[in-house]
């Protein structure tokens, strides 16, 4: 009987390491370079780096315009925190619109009081803050840290620095394909629940096989114009 309970014991152990050697290992840097239209015509290029230290992570988000979107300066998203087993937990966000300090839009995530604090044109604004809550530049890549496969519908709370949102994202089935640069992706589509009385709406096509990094990225704004960002550039370590 004690040589069987050990021989069983082996395999499940053994099982168990086949398991995690089939899992892909959480990536401590992500680069990725995105090429955005507006309307079908050249907007904007956009780098981004997902970098983890030690429990600590770090996401930069720059985006160039293109032509006369140059004038409006350097768009720039800084999200910091730590990274535990439910995910990303942003502590600090900014968003910097070119050269004026008076434009930021910042976040400030108190876990331990459950607050939110959102500082926007020097107006101070304080929200409750629930778990998961993301940041503009954390929540695209907070994907790679739910369960995997996605199915049915994603619920989202996401801060701008100036409003706190929920979104909802439904997820198609089907799985679509796309070829970028060169390269095929597998992809889910994620499309925006619709929400009544507004017309805005965002669309992800996550690449399967690259932790869930978004491959496309469709904006519908209230007004009717379209931003599509396309990656370009995928570097994982």
């Amino acid at each position: 009987m004690i040589s069987y309970i050990r021989a069983l014991s082996l395999i499940l152990c053994l099982f168990s390491a086949d398991i995690r050697a089939a899992q892909p290992a959480m990536p401590k840097l992500i680069v990725v370079n995105y090429e955005a239209t507006r309307n079908a015509l050249p907007f904007a290029k956009v780098h981004e780096q997902f970098s983890v230290t030690g429990n600590s992570y770090k996401i930069e988000s720059i985006t160039k315009g293109l032509g006369v979107y140059a004038l409006f300066g350097e768009r720039r998203l800084t999200s910091v925190g730590n990274v535990t087993s439910l995910g990303l937990k942003p502590d600090h966000f900014e968003l910097q619109q070119g050269d004026n300090p008076k434009k930021a839009l910042i976040a400030d995530f108190d876990w331990t009081k459950n607050s939110l604090q959102m500082t926007s044109k020097g107006e101070v604004k304080q929200d409750a803050l629930t778990e998961g809550t993301q940041d503009l530049a954390s929540f695209a890549y907070q994907f790679m840290f739910l369960p995997a496969p996605l199915k049915d519908a994603v619920v989202m709370t996401v801060t701008t620095g100036k409003k706190l949102n929920k979104y909802q994202y439904n997820i198609n089935a089907d799985i679509e394909f796309i070829e970028s640069a060169g390269v095929k992706y597998k992809t889910l589509h994620l499309s925006q629940a619709i929400v009544p009385g507004k017309s805005e709406s965002k669309e992800f096509w996550l690449a399967i096989d690259y932790h869930y990094i978004p491959v496309r990225i469709l904006m519908v704004e209230d007004s009717g114009a379209k931003t599509e960002q396309t990656l370009t550039e995928l570097h994982v370590e």
